[in-house]
């Protein structure tokens, strides 16, 4: 028989711990939220999040891009997996097959419009001209998505396999919608003589084209949304190695377009929070993937990195990279030519090829944000549908 103080520690530990479930469901919402079911998700963006749609327009990728997870070049700008093929994953969804790849697709669970190169305005140079940038800018991915919304439903129709590649129509309200660009428009301001003032200067402009792009996607039916604000561009070799002189910081990252970054995600999320008044039937989250970056180049040997500063990929000077050739060209050194291949142990690196992070990197960030840790509202991924 047991004892009566032991049976009252007992009752009363129980008591306790049910008014802390209590306690801690009324002050914070997401204890008690069911995980959400997509059944597809739709990705606007650019080479952060292509899964192949510039590779299929224009210039296929070479090895060794993709070696470290497909094996082959899988039109993803990385030796693997992206945060959007991780995040596919963690629904039990198969990877985003890209909008503009027309062979041996499937768009069931969803469709990539993302496209490496691309802005959230209308870039001032096109690709595939040198120095420019991806025609199909975020304007241009809202049009792919209406015409895709549309005619996949008309094509559903002939039944068969049509019925069996394409999204059901209750498929969009309840899909999730991600975002992960503008790291391409402040590039593009960099590199085509802007000061730093000048680009902050345009980015309200910039931020302003994107919420116009949300509204209309939301005024399609969308209703949640997923946003990724931007990386620490100023930690990316191709920054480092075009702007010598920048300052740097503790990290040995270039402080002022840093800056110029983090003022981006202060204007797009004040811009989401409006987004939130004006559009209210929607679950918005903001994305704080630029700290979760962040923090590899912060501390690279606490999460098992090294060389944060160094492209895996690449060829020449300090950070292993040169605008003149890219991962996966040759080049001639004293009369001998020379492929430039990845390097030894892409698992332990953070930069792939000067511009994209390696698949490890990748894997990290995702598992920083799933979990709410970097949201704002603080919601993991698993439950984005809800509006808190």
């Amino acid at each position: 028989m047991e004892s009566p103080i032991i049976l009252n520690y007992f009752t009363i530990s129980v008591s306790c711990f049910c008014m802390l479930l209590l306690y801690a469901s009324t002050l914070n919402p997401v204890f008690a939220l069911k995980n959400c079911t997509f059944p597809a998700i739709f990705n606007f963006g650019d080479s952060n999040s292509d899964t192949g749609g510039l590779s299929a327009a224009f210039i296929p990728l070479t090895p060794p891009y993709g070696e470290t997870f497909f094996h082959r070049p899988a039109g993803r700008f990385s030796d693997g997996r992206l945060i959007i093929d991780f995040m596919a994953s963690s629904f039990g969804l198969p990877f985003l097959s890209a909008y503009l790849d027309s062979l041996g697709t499937n768009f069931r669970h969803g469709a990539n419009f993302a496209t490496a190169g691309s802005t959230i305005r209308l870039p001032a140079t096109i690709f595939p001209a040198a120095g420019g940038y991806s025609p199909f800018y975020l304007d241009v991915q809202y049009i792919e998505f209406v015409q895709f919304k549309i005619r996949s439903q008309i094509i559903r129709q002939k039944g068969g396999i049509y019925a069996n590649l394409l999204p059901e129509s209750e498929y969009f309200p309840n899909a999730l919608y991600t975002f992960d660009i503008g790291q391409n428009d402040l590039s593009e301001g960099f590199f085509s003589n802007m000061t730093i003032e000048e680009v902050n200067a345009s980015v309200p402009d910039i931020v302003n084209n994107f919420s116009i792009n949300v509204k209309r996607i939301y005024d399609l039916g969308a209703r949640s949304f997923w946003i990724h604000n931007t990386g620490p561009i100023g930690c990316l070799p191709y920054i480092l190695t075009n702007f010598p002189s920048a300052r740097r910081d503790n990290y040995g990252c270039a402080k002022p377009y840093n800056d110029v970054a983090r003022y981006f995600n202060y204007k797009l999320k004040e811009a989401i929070v409006q987004l939130r008044i004006n559009l209210p039937l929607a679950a918005i989250t903001y994305v704080d993937v630029y700290s979760a970056k962040y923090s590899l180049f912060r501390e690279p040997n606490k999460y098992g990195f090294e060389l944060p500063l160094v492209a895996c990929c690449g060829y020449g000077g300090k950070y292993n990279y040169s605008s003149s050739v890219e991962c996966g060209g040759t080049i001639t050194v004293n009369g001998s030519q020379i492929f430039v291949g990845s390097c030894a142990r892409p698992s332990v690196r953070v930069n792939w090829d000067g511009i994209h992070y390696t698949e490890a990197a990748n894997k990290f960030v995702f598992n920083q944000i799933s979990t709410g840790a970097f949201s704002d509202p603080p919601i993991p991924l698993a439950v984005a549908c809800h509006r808190v």
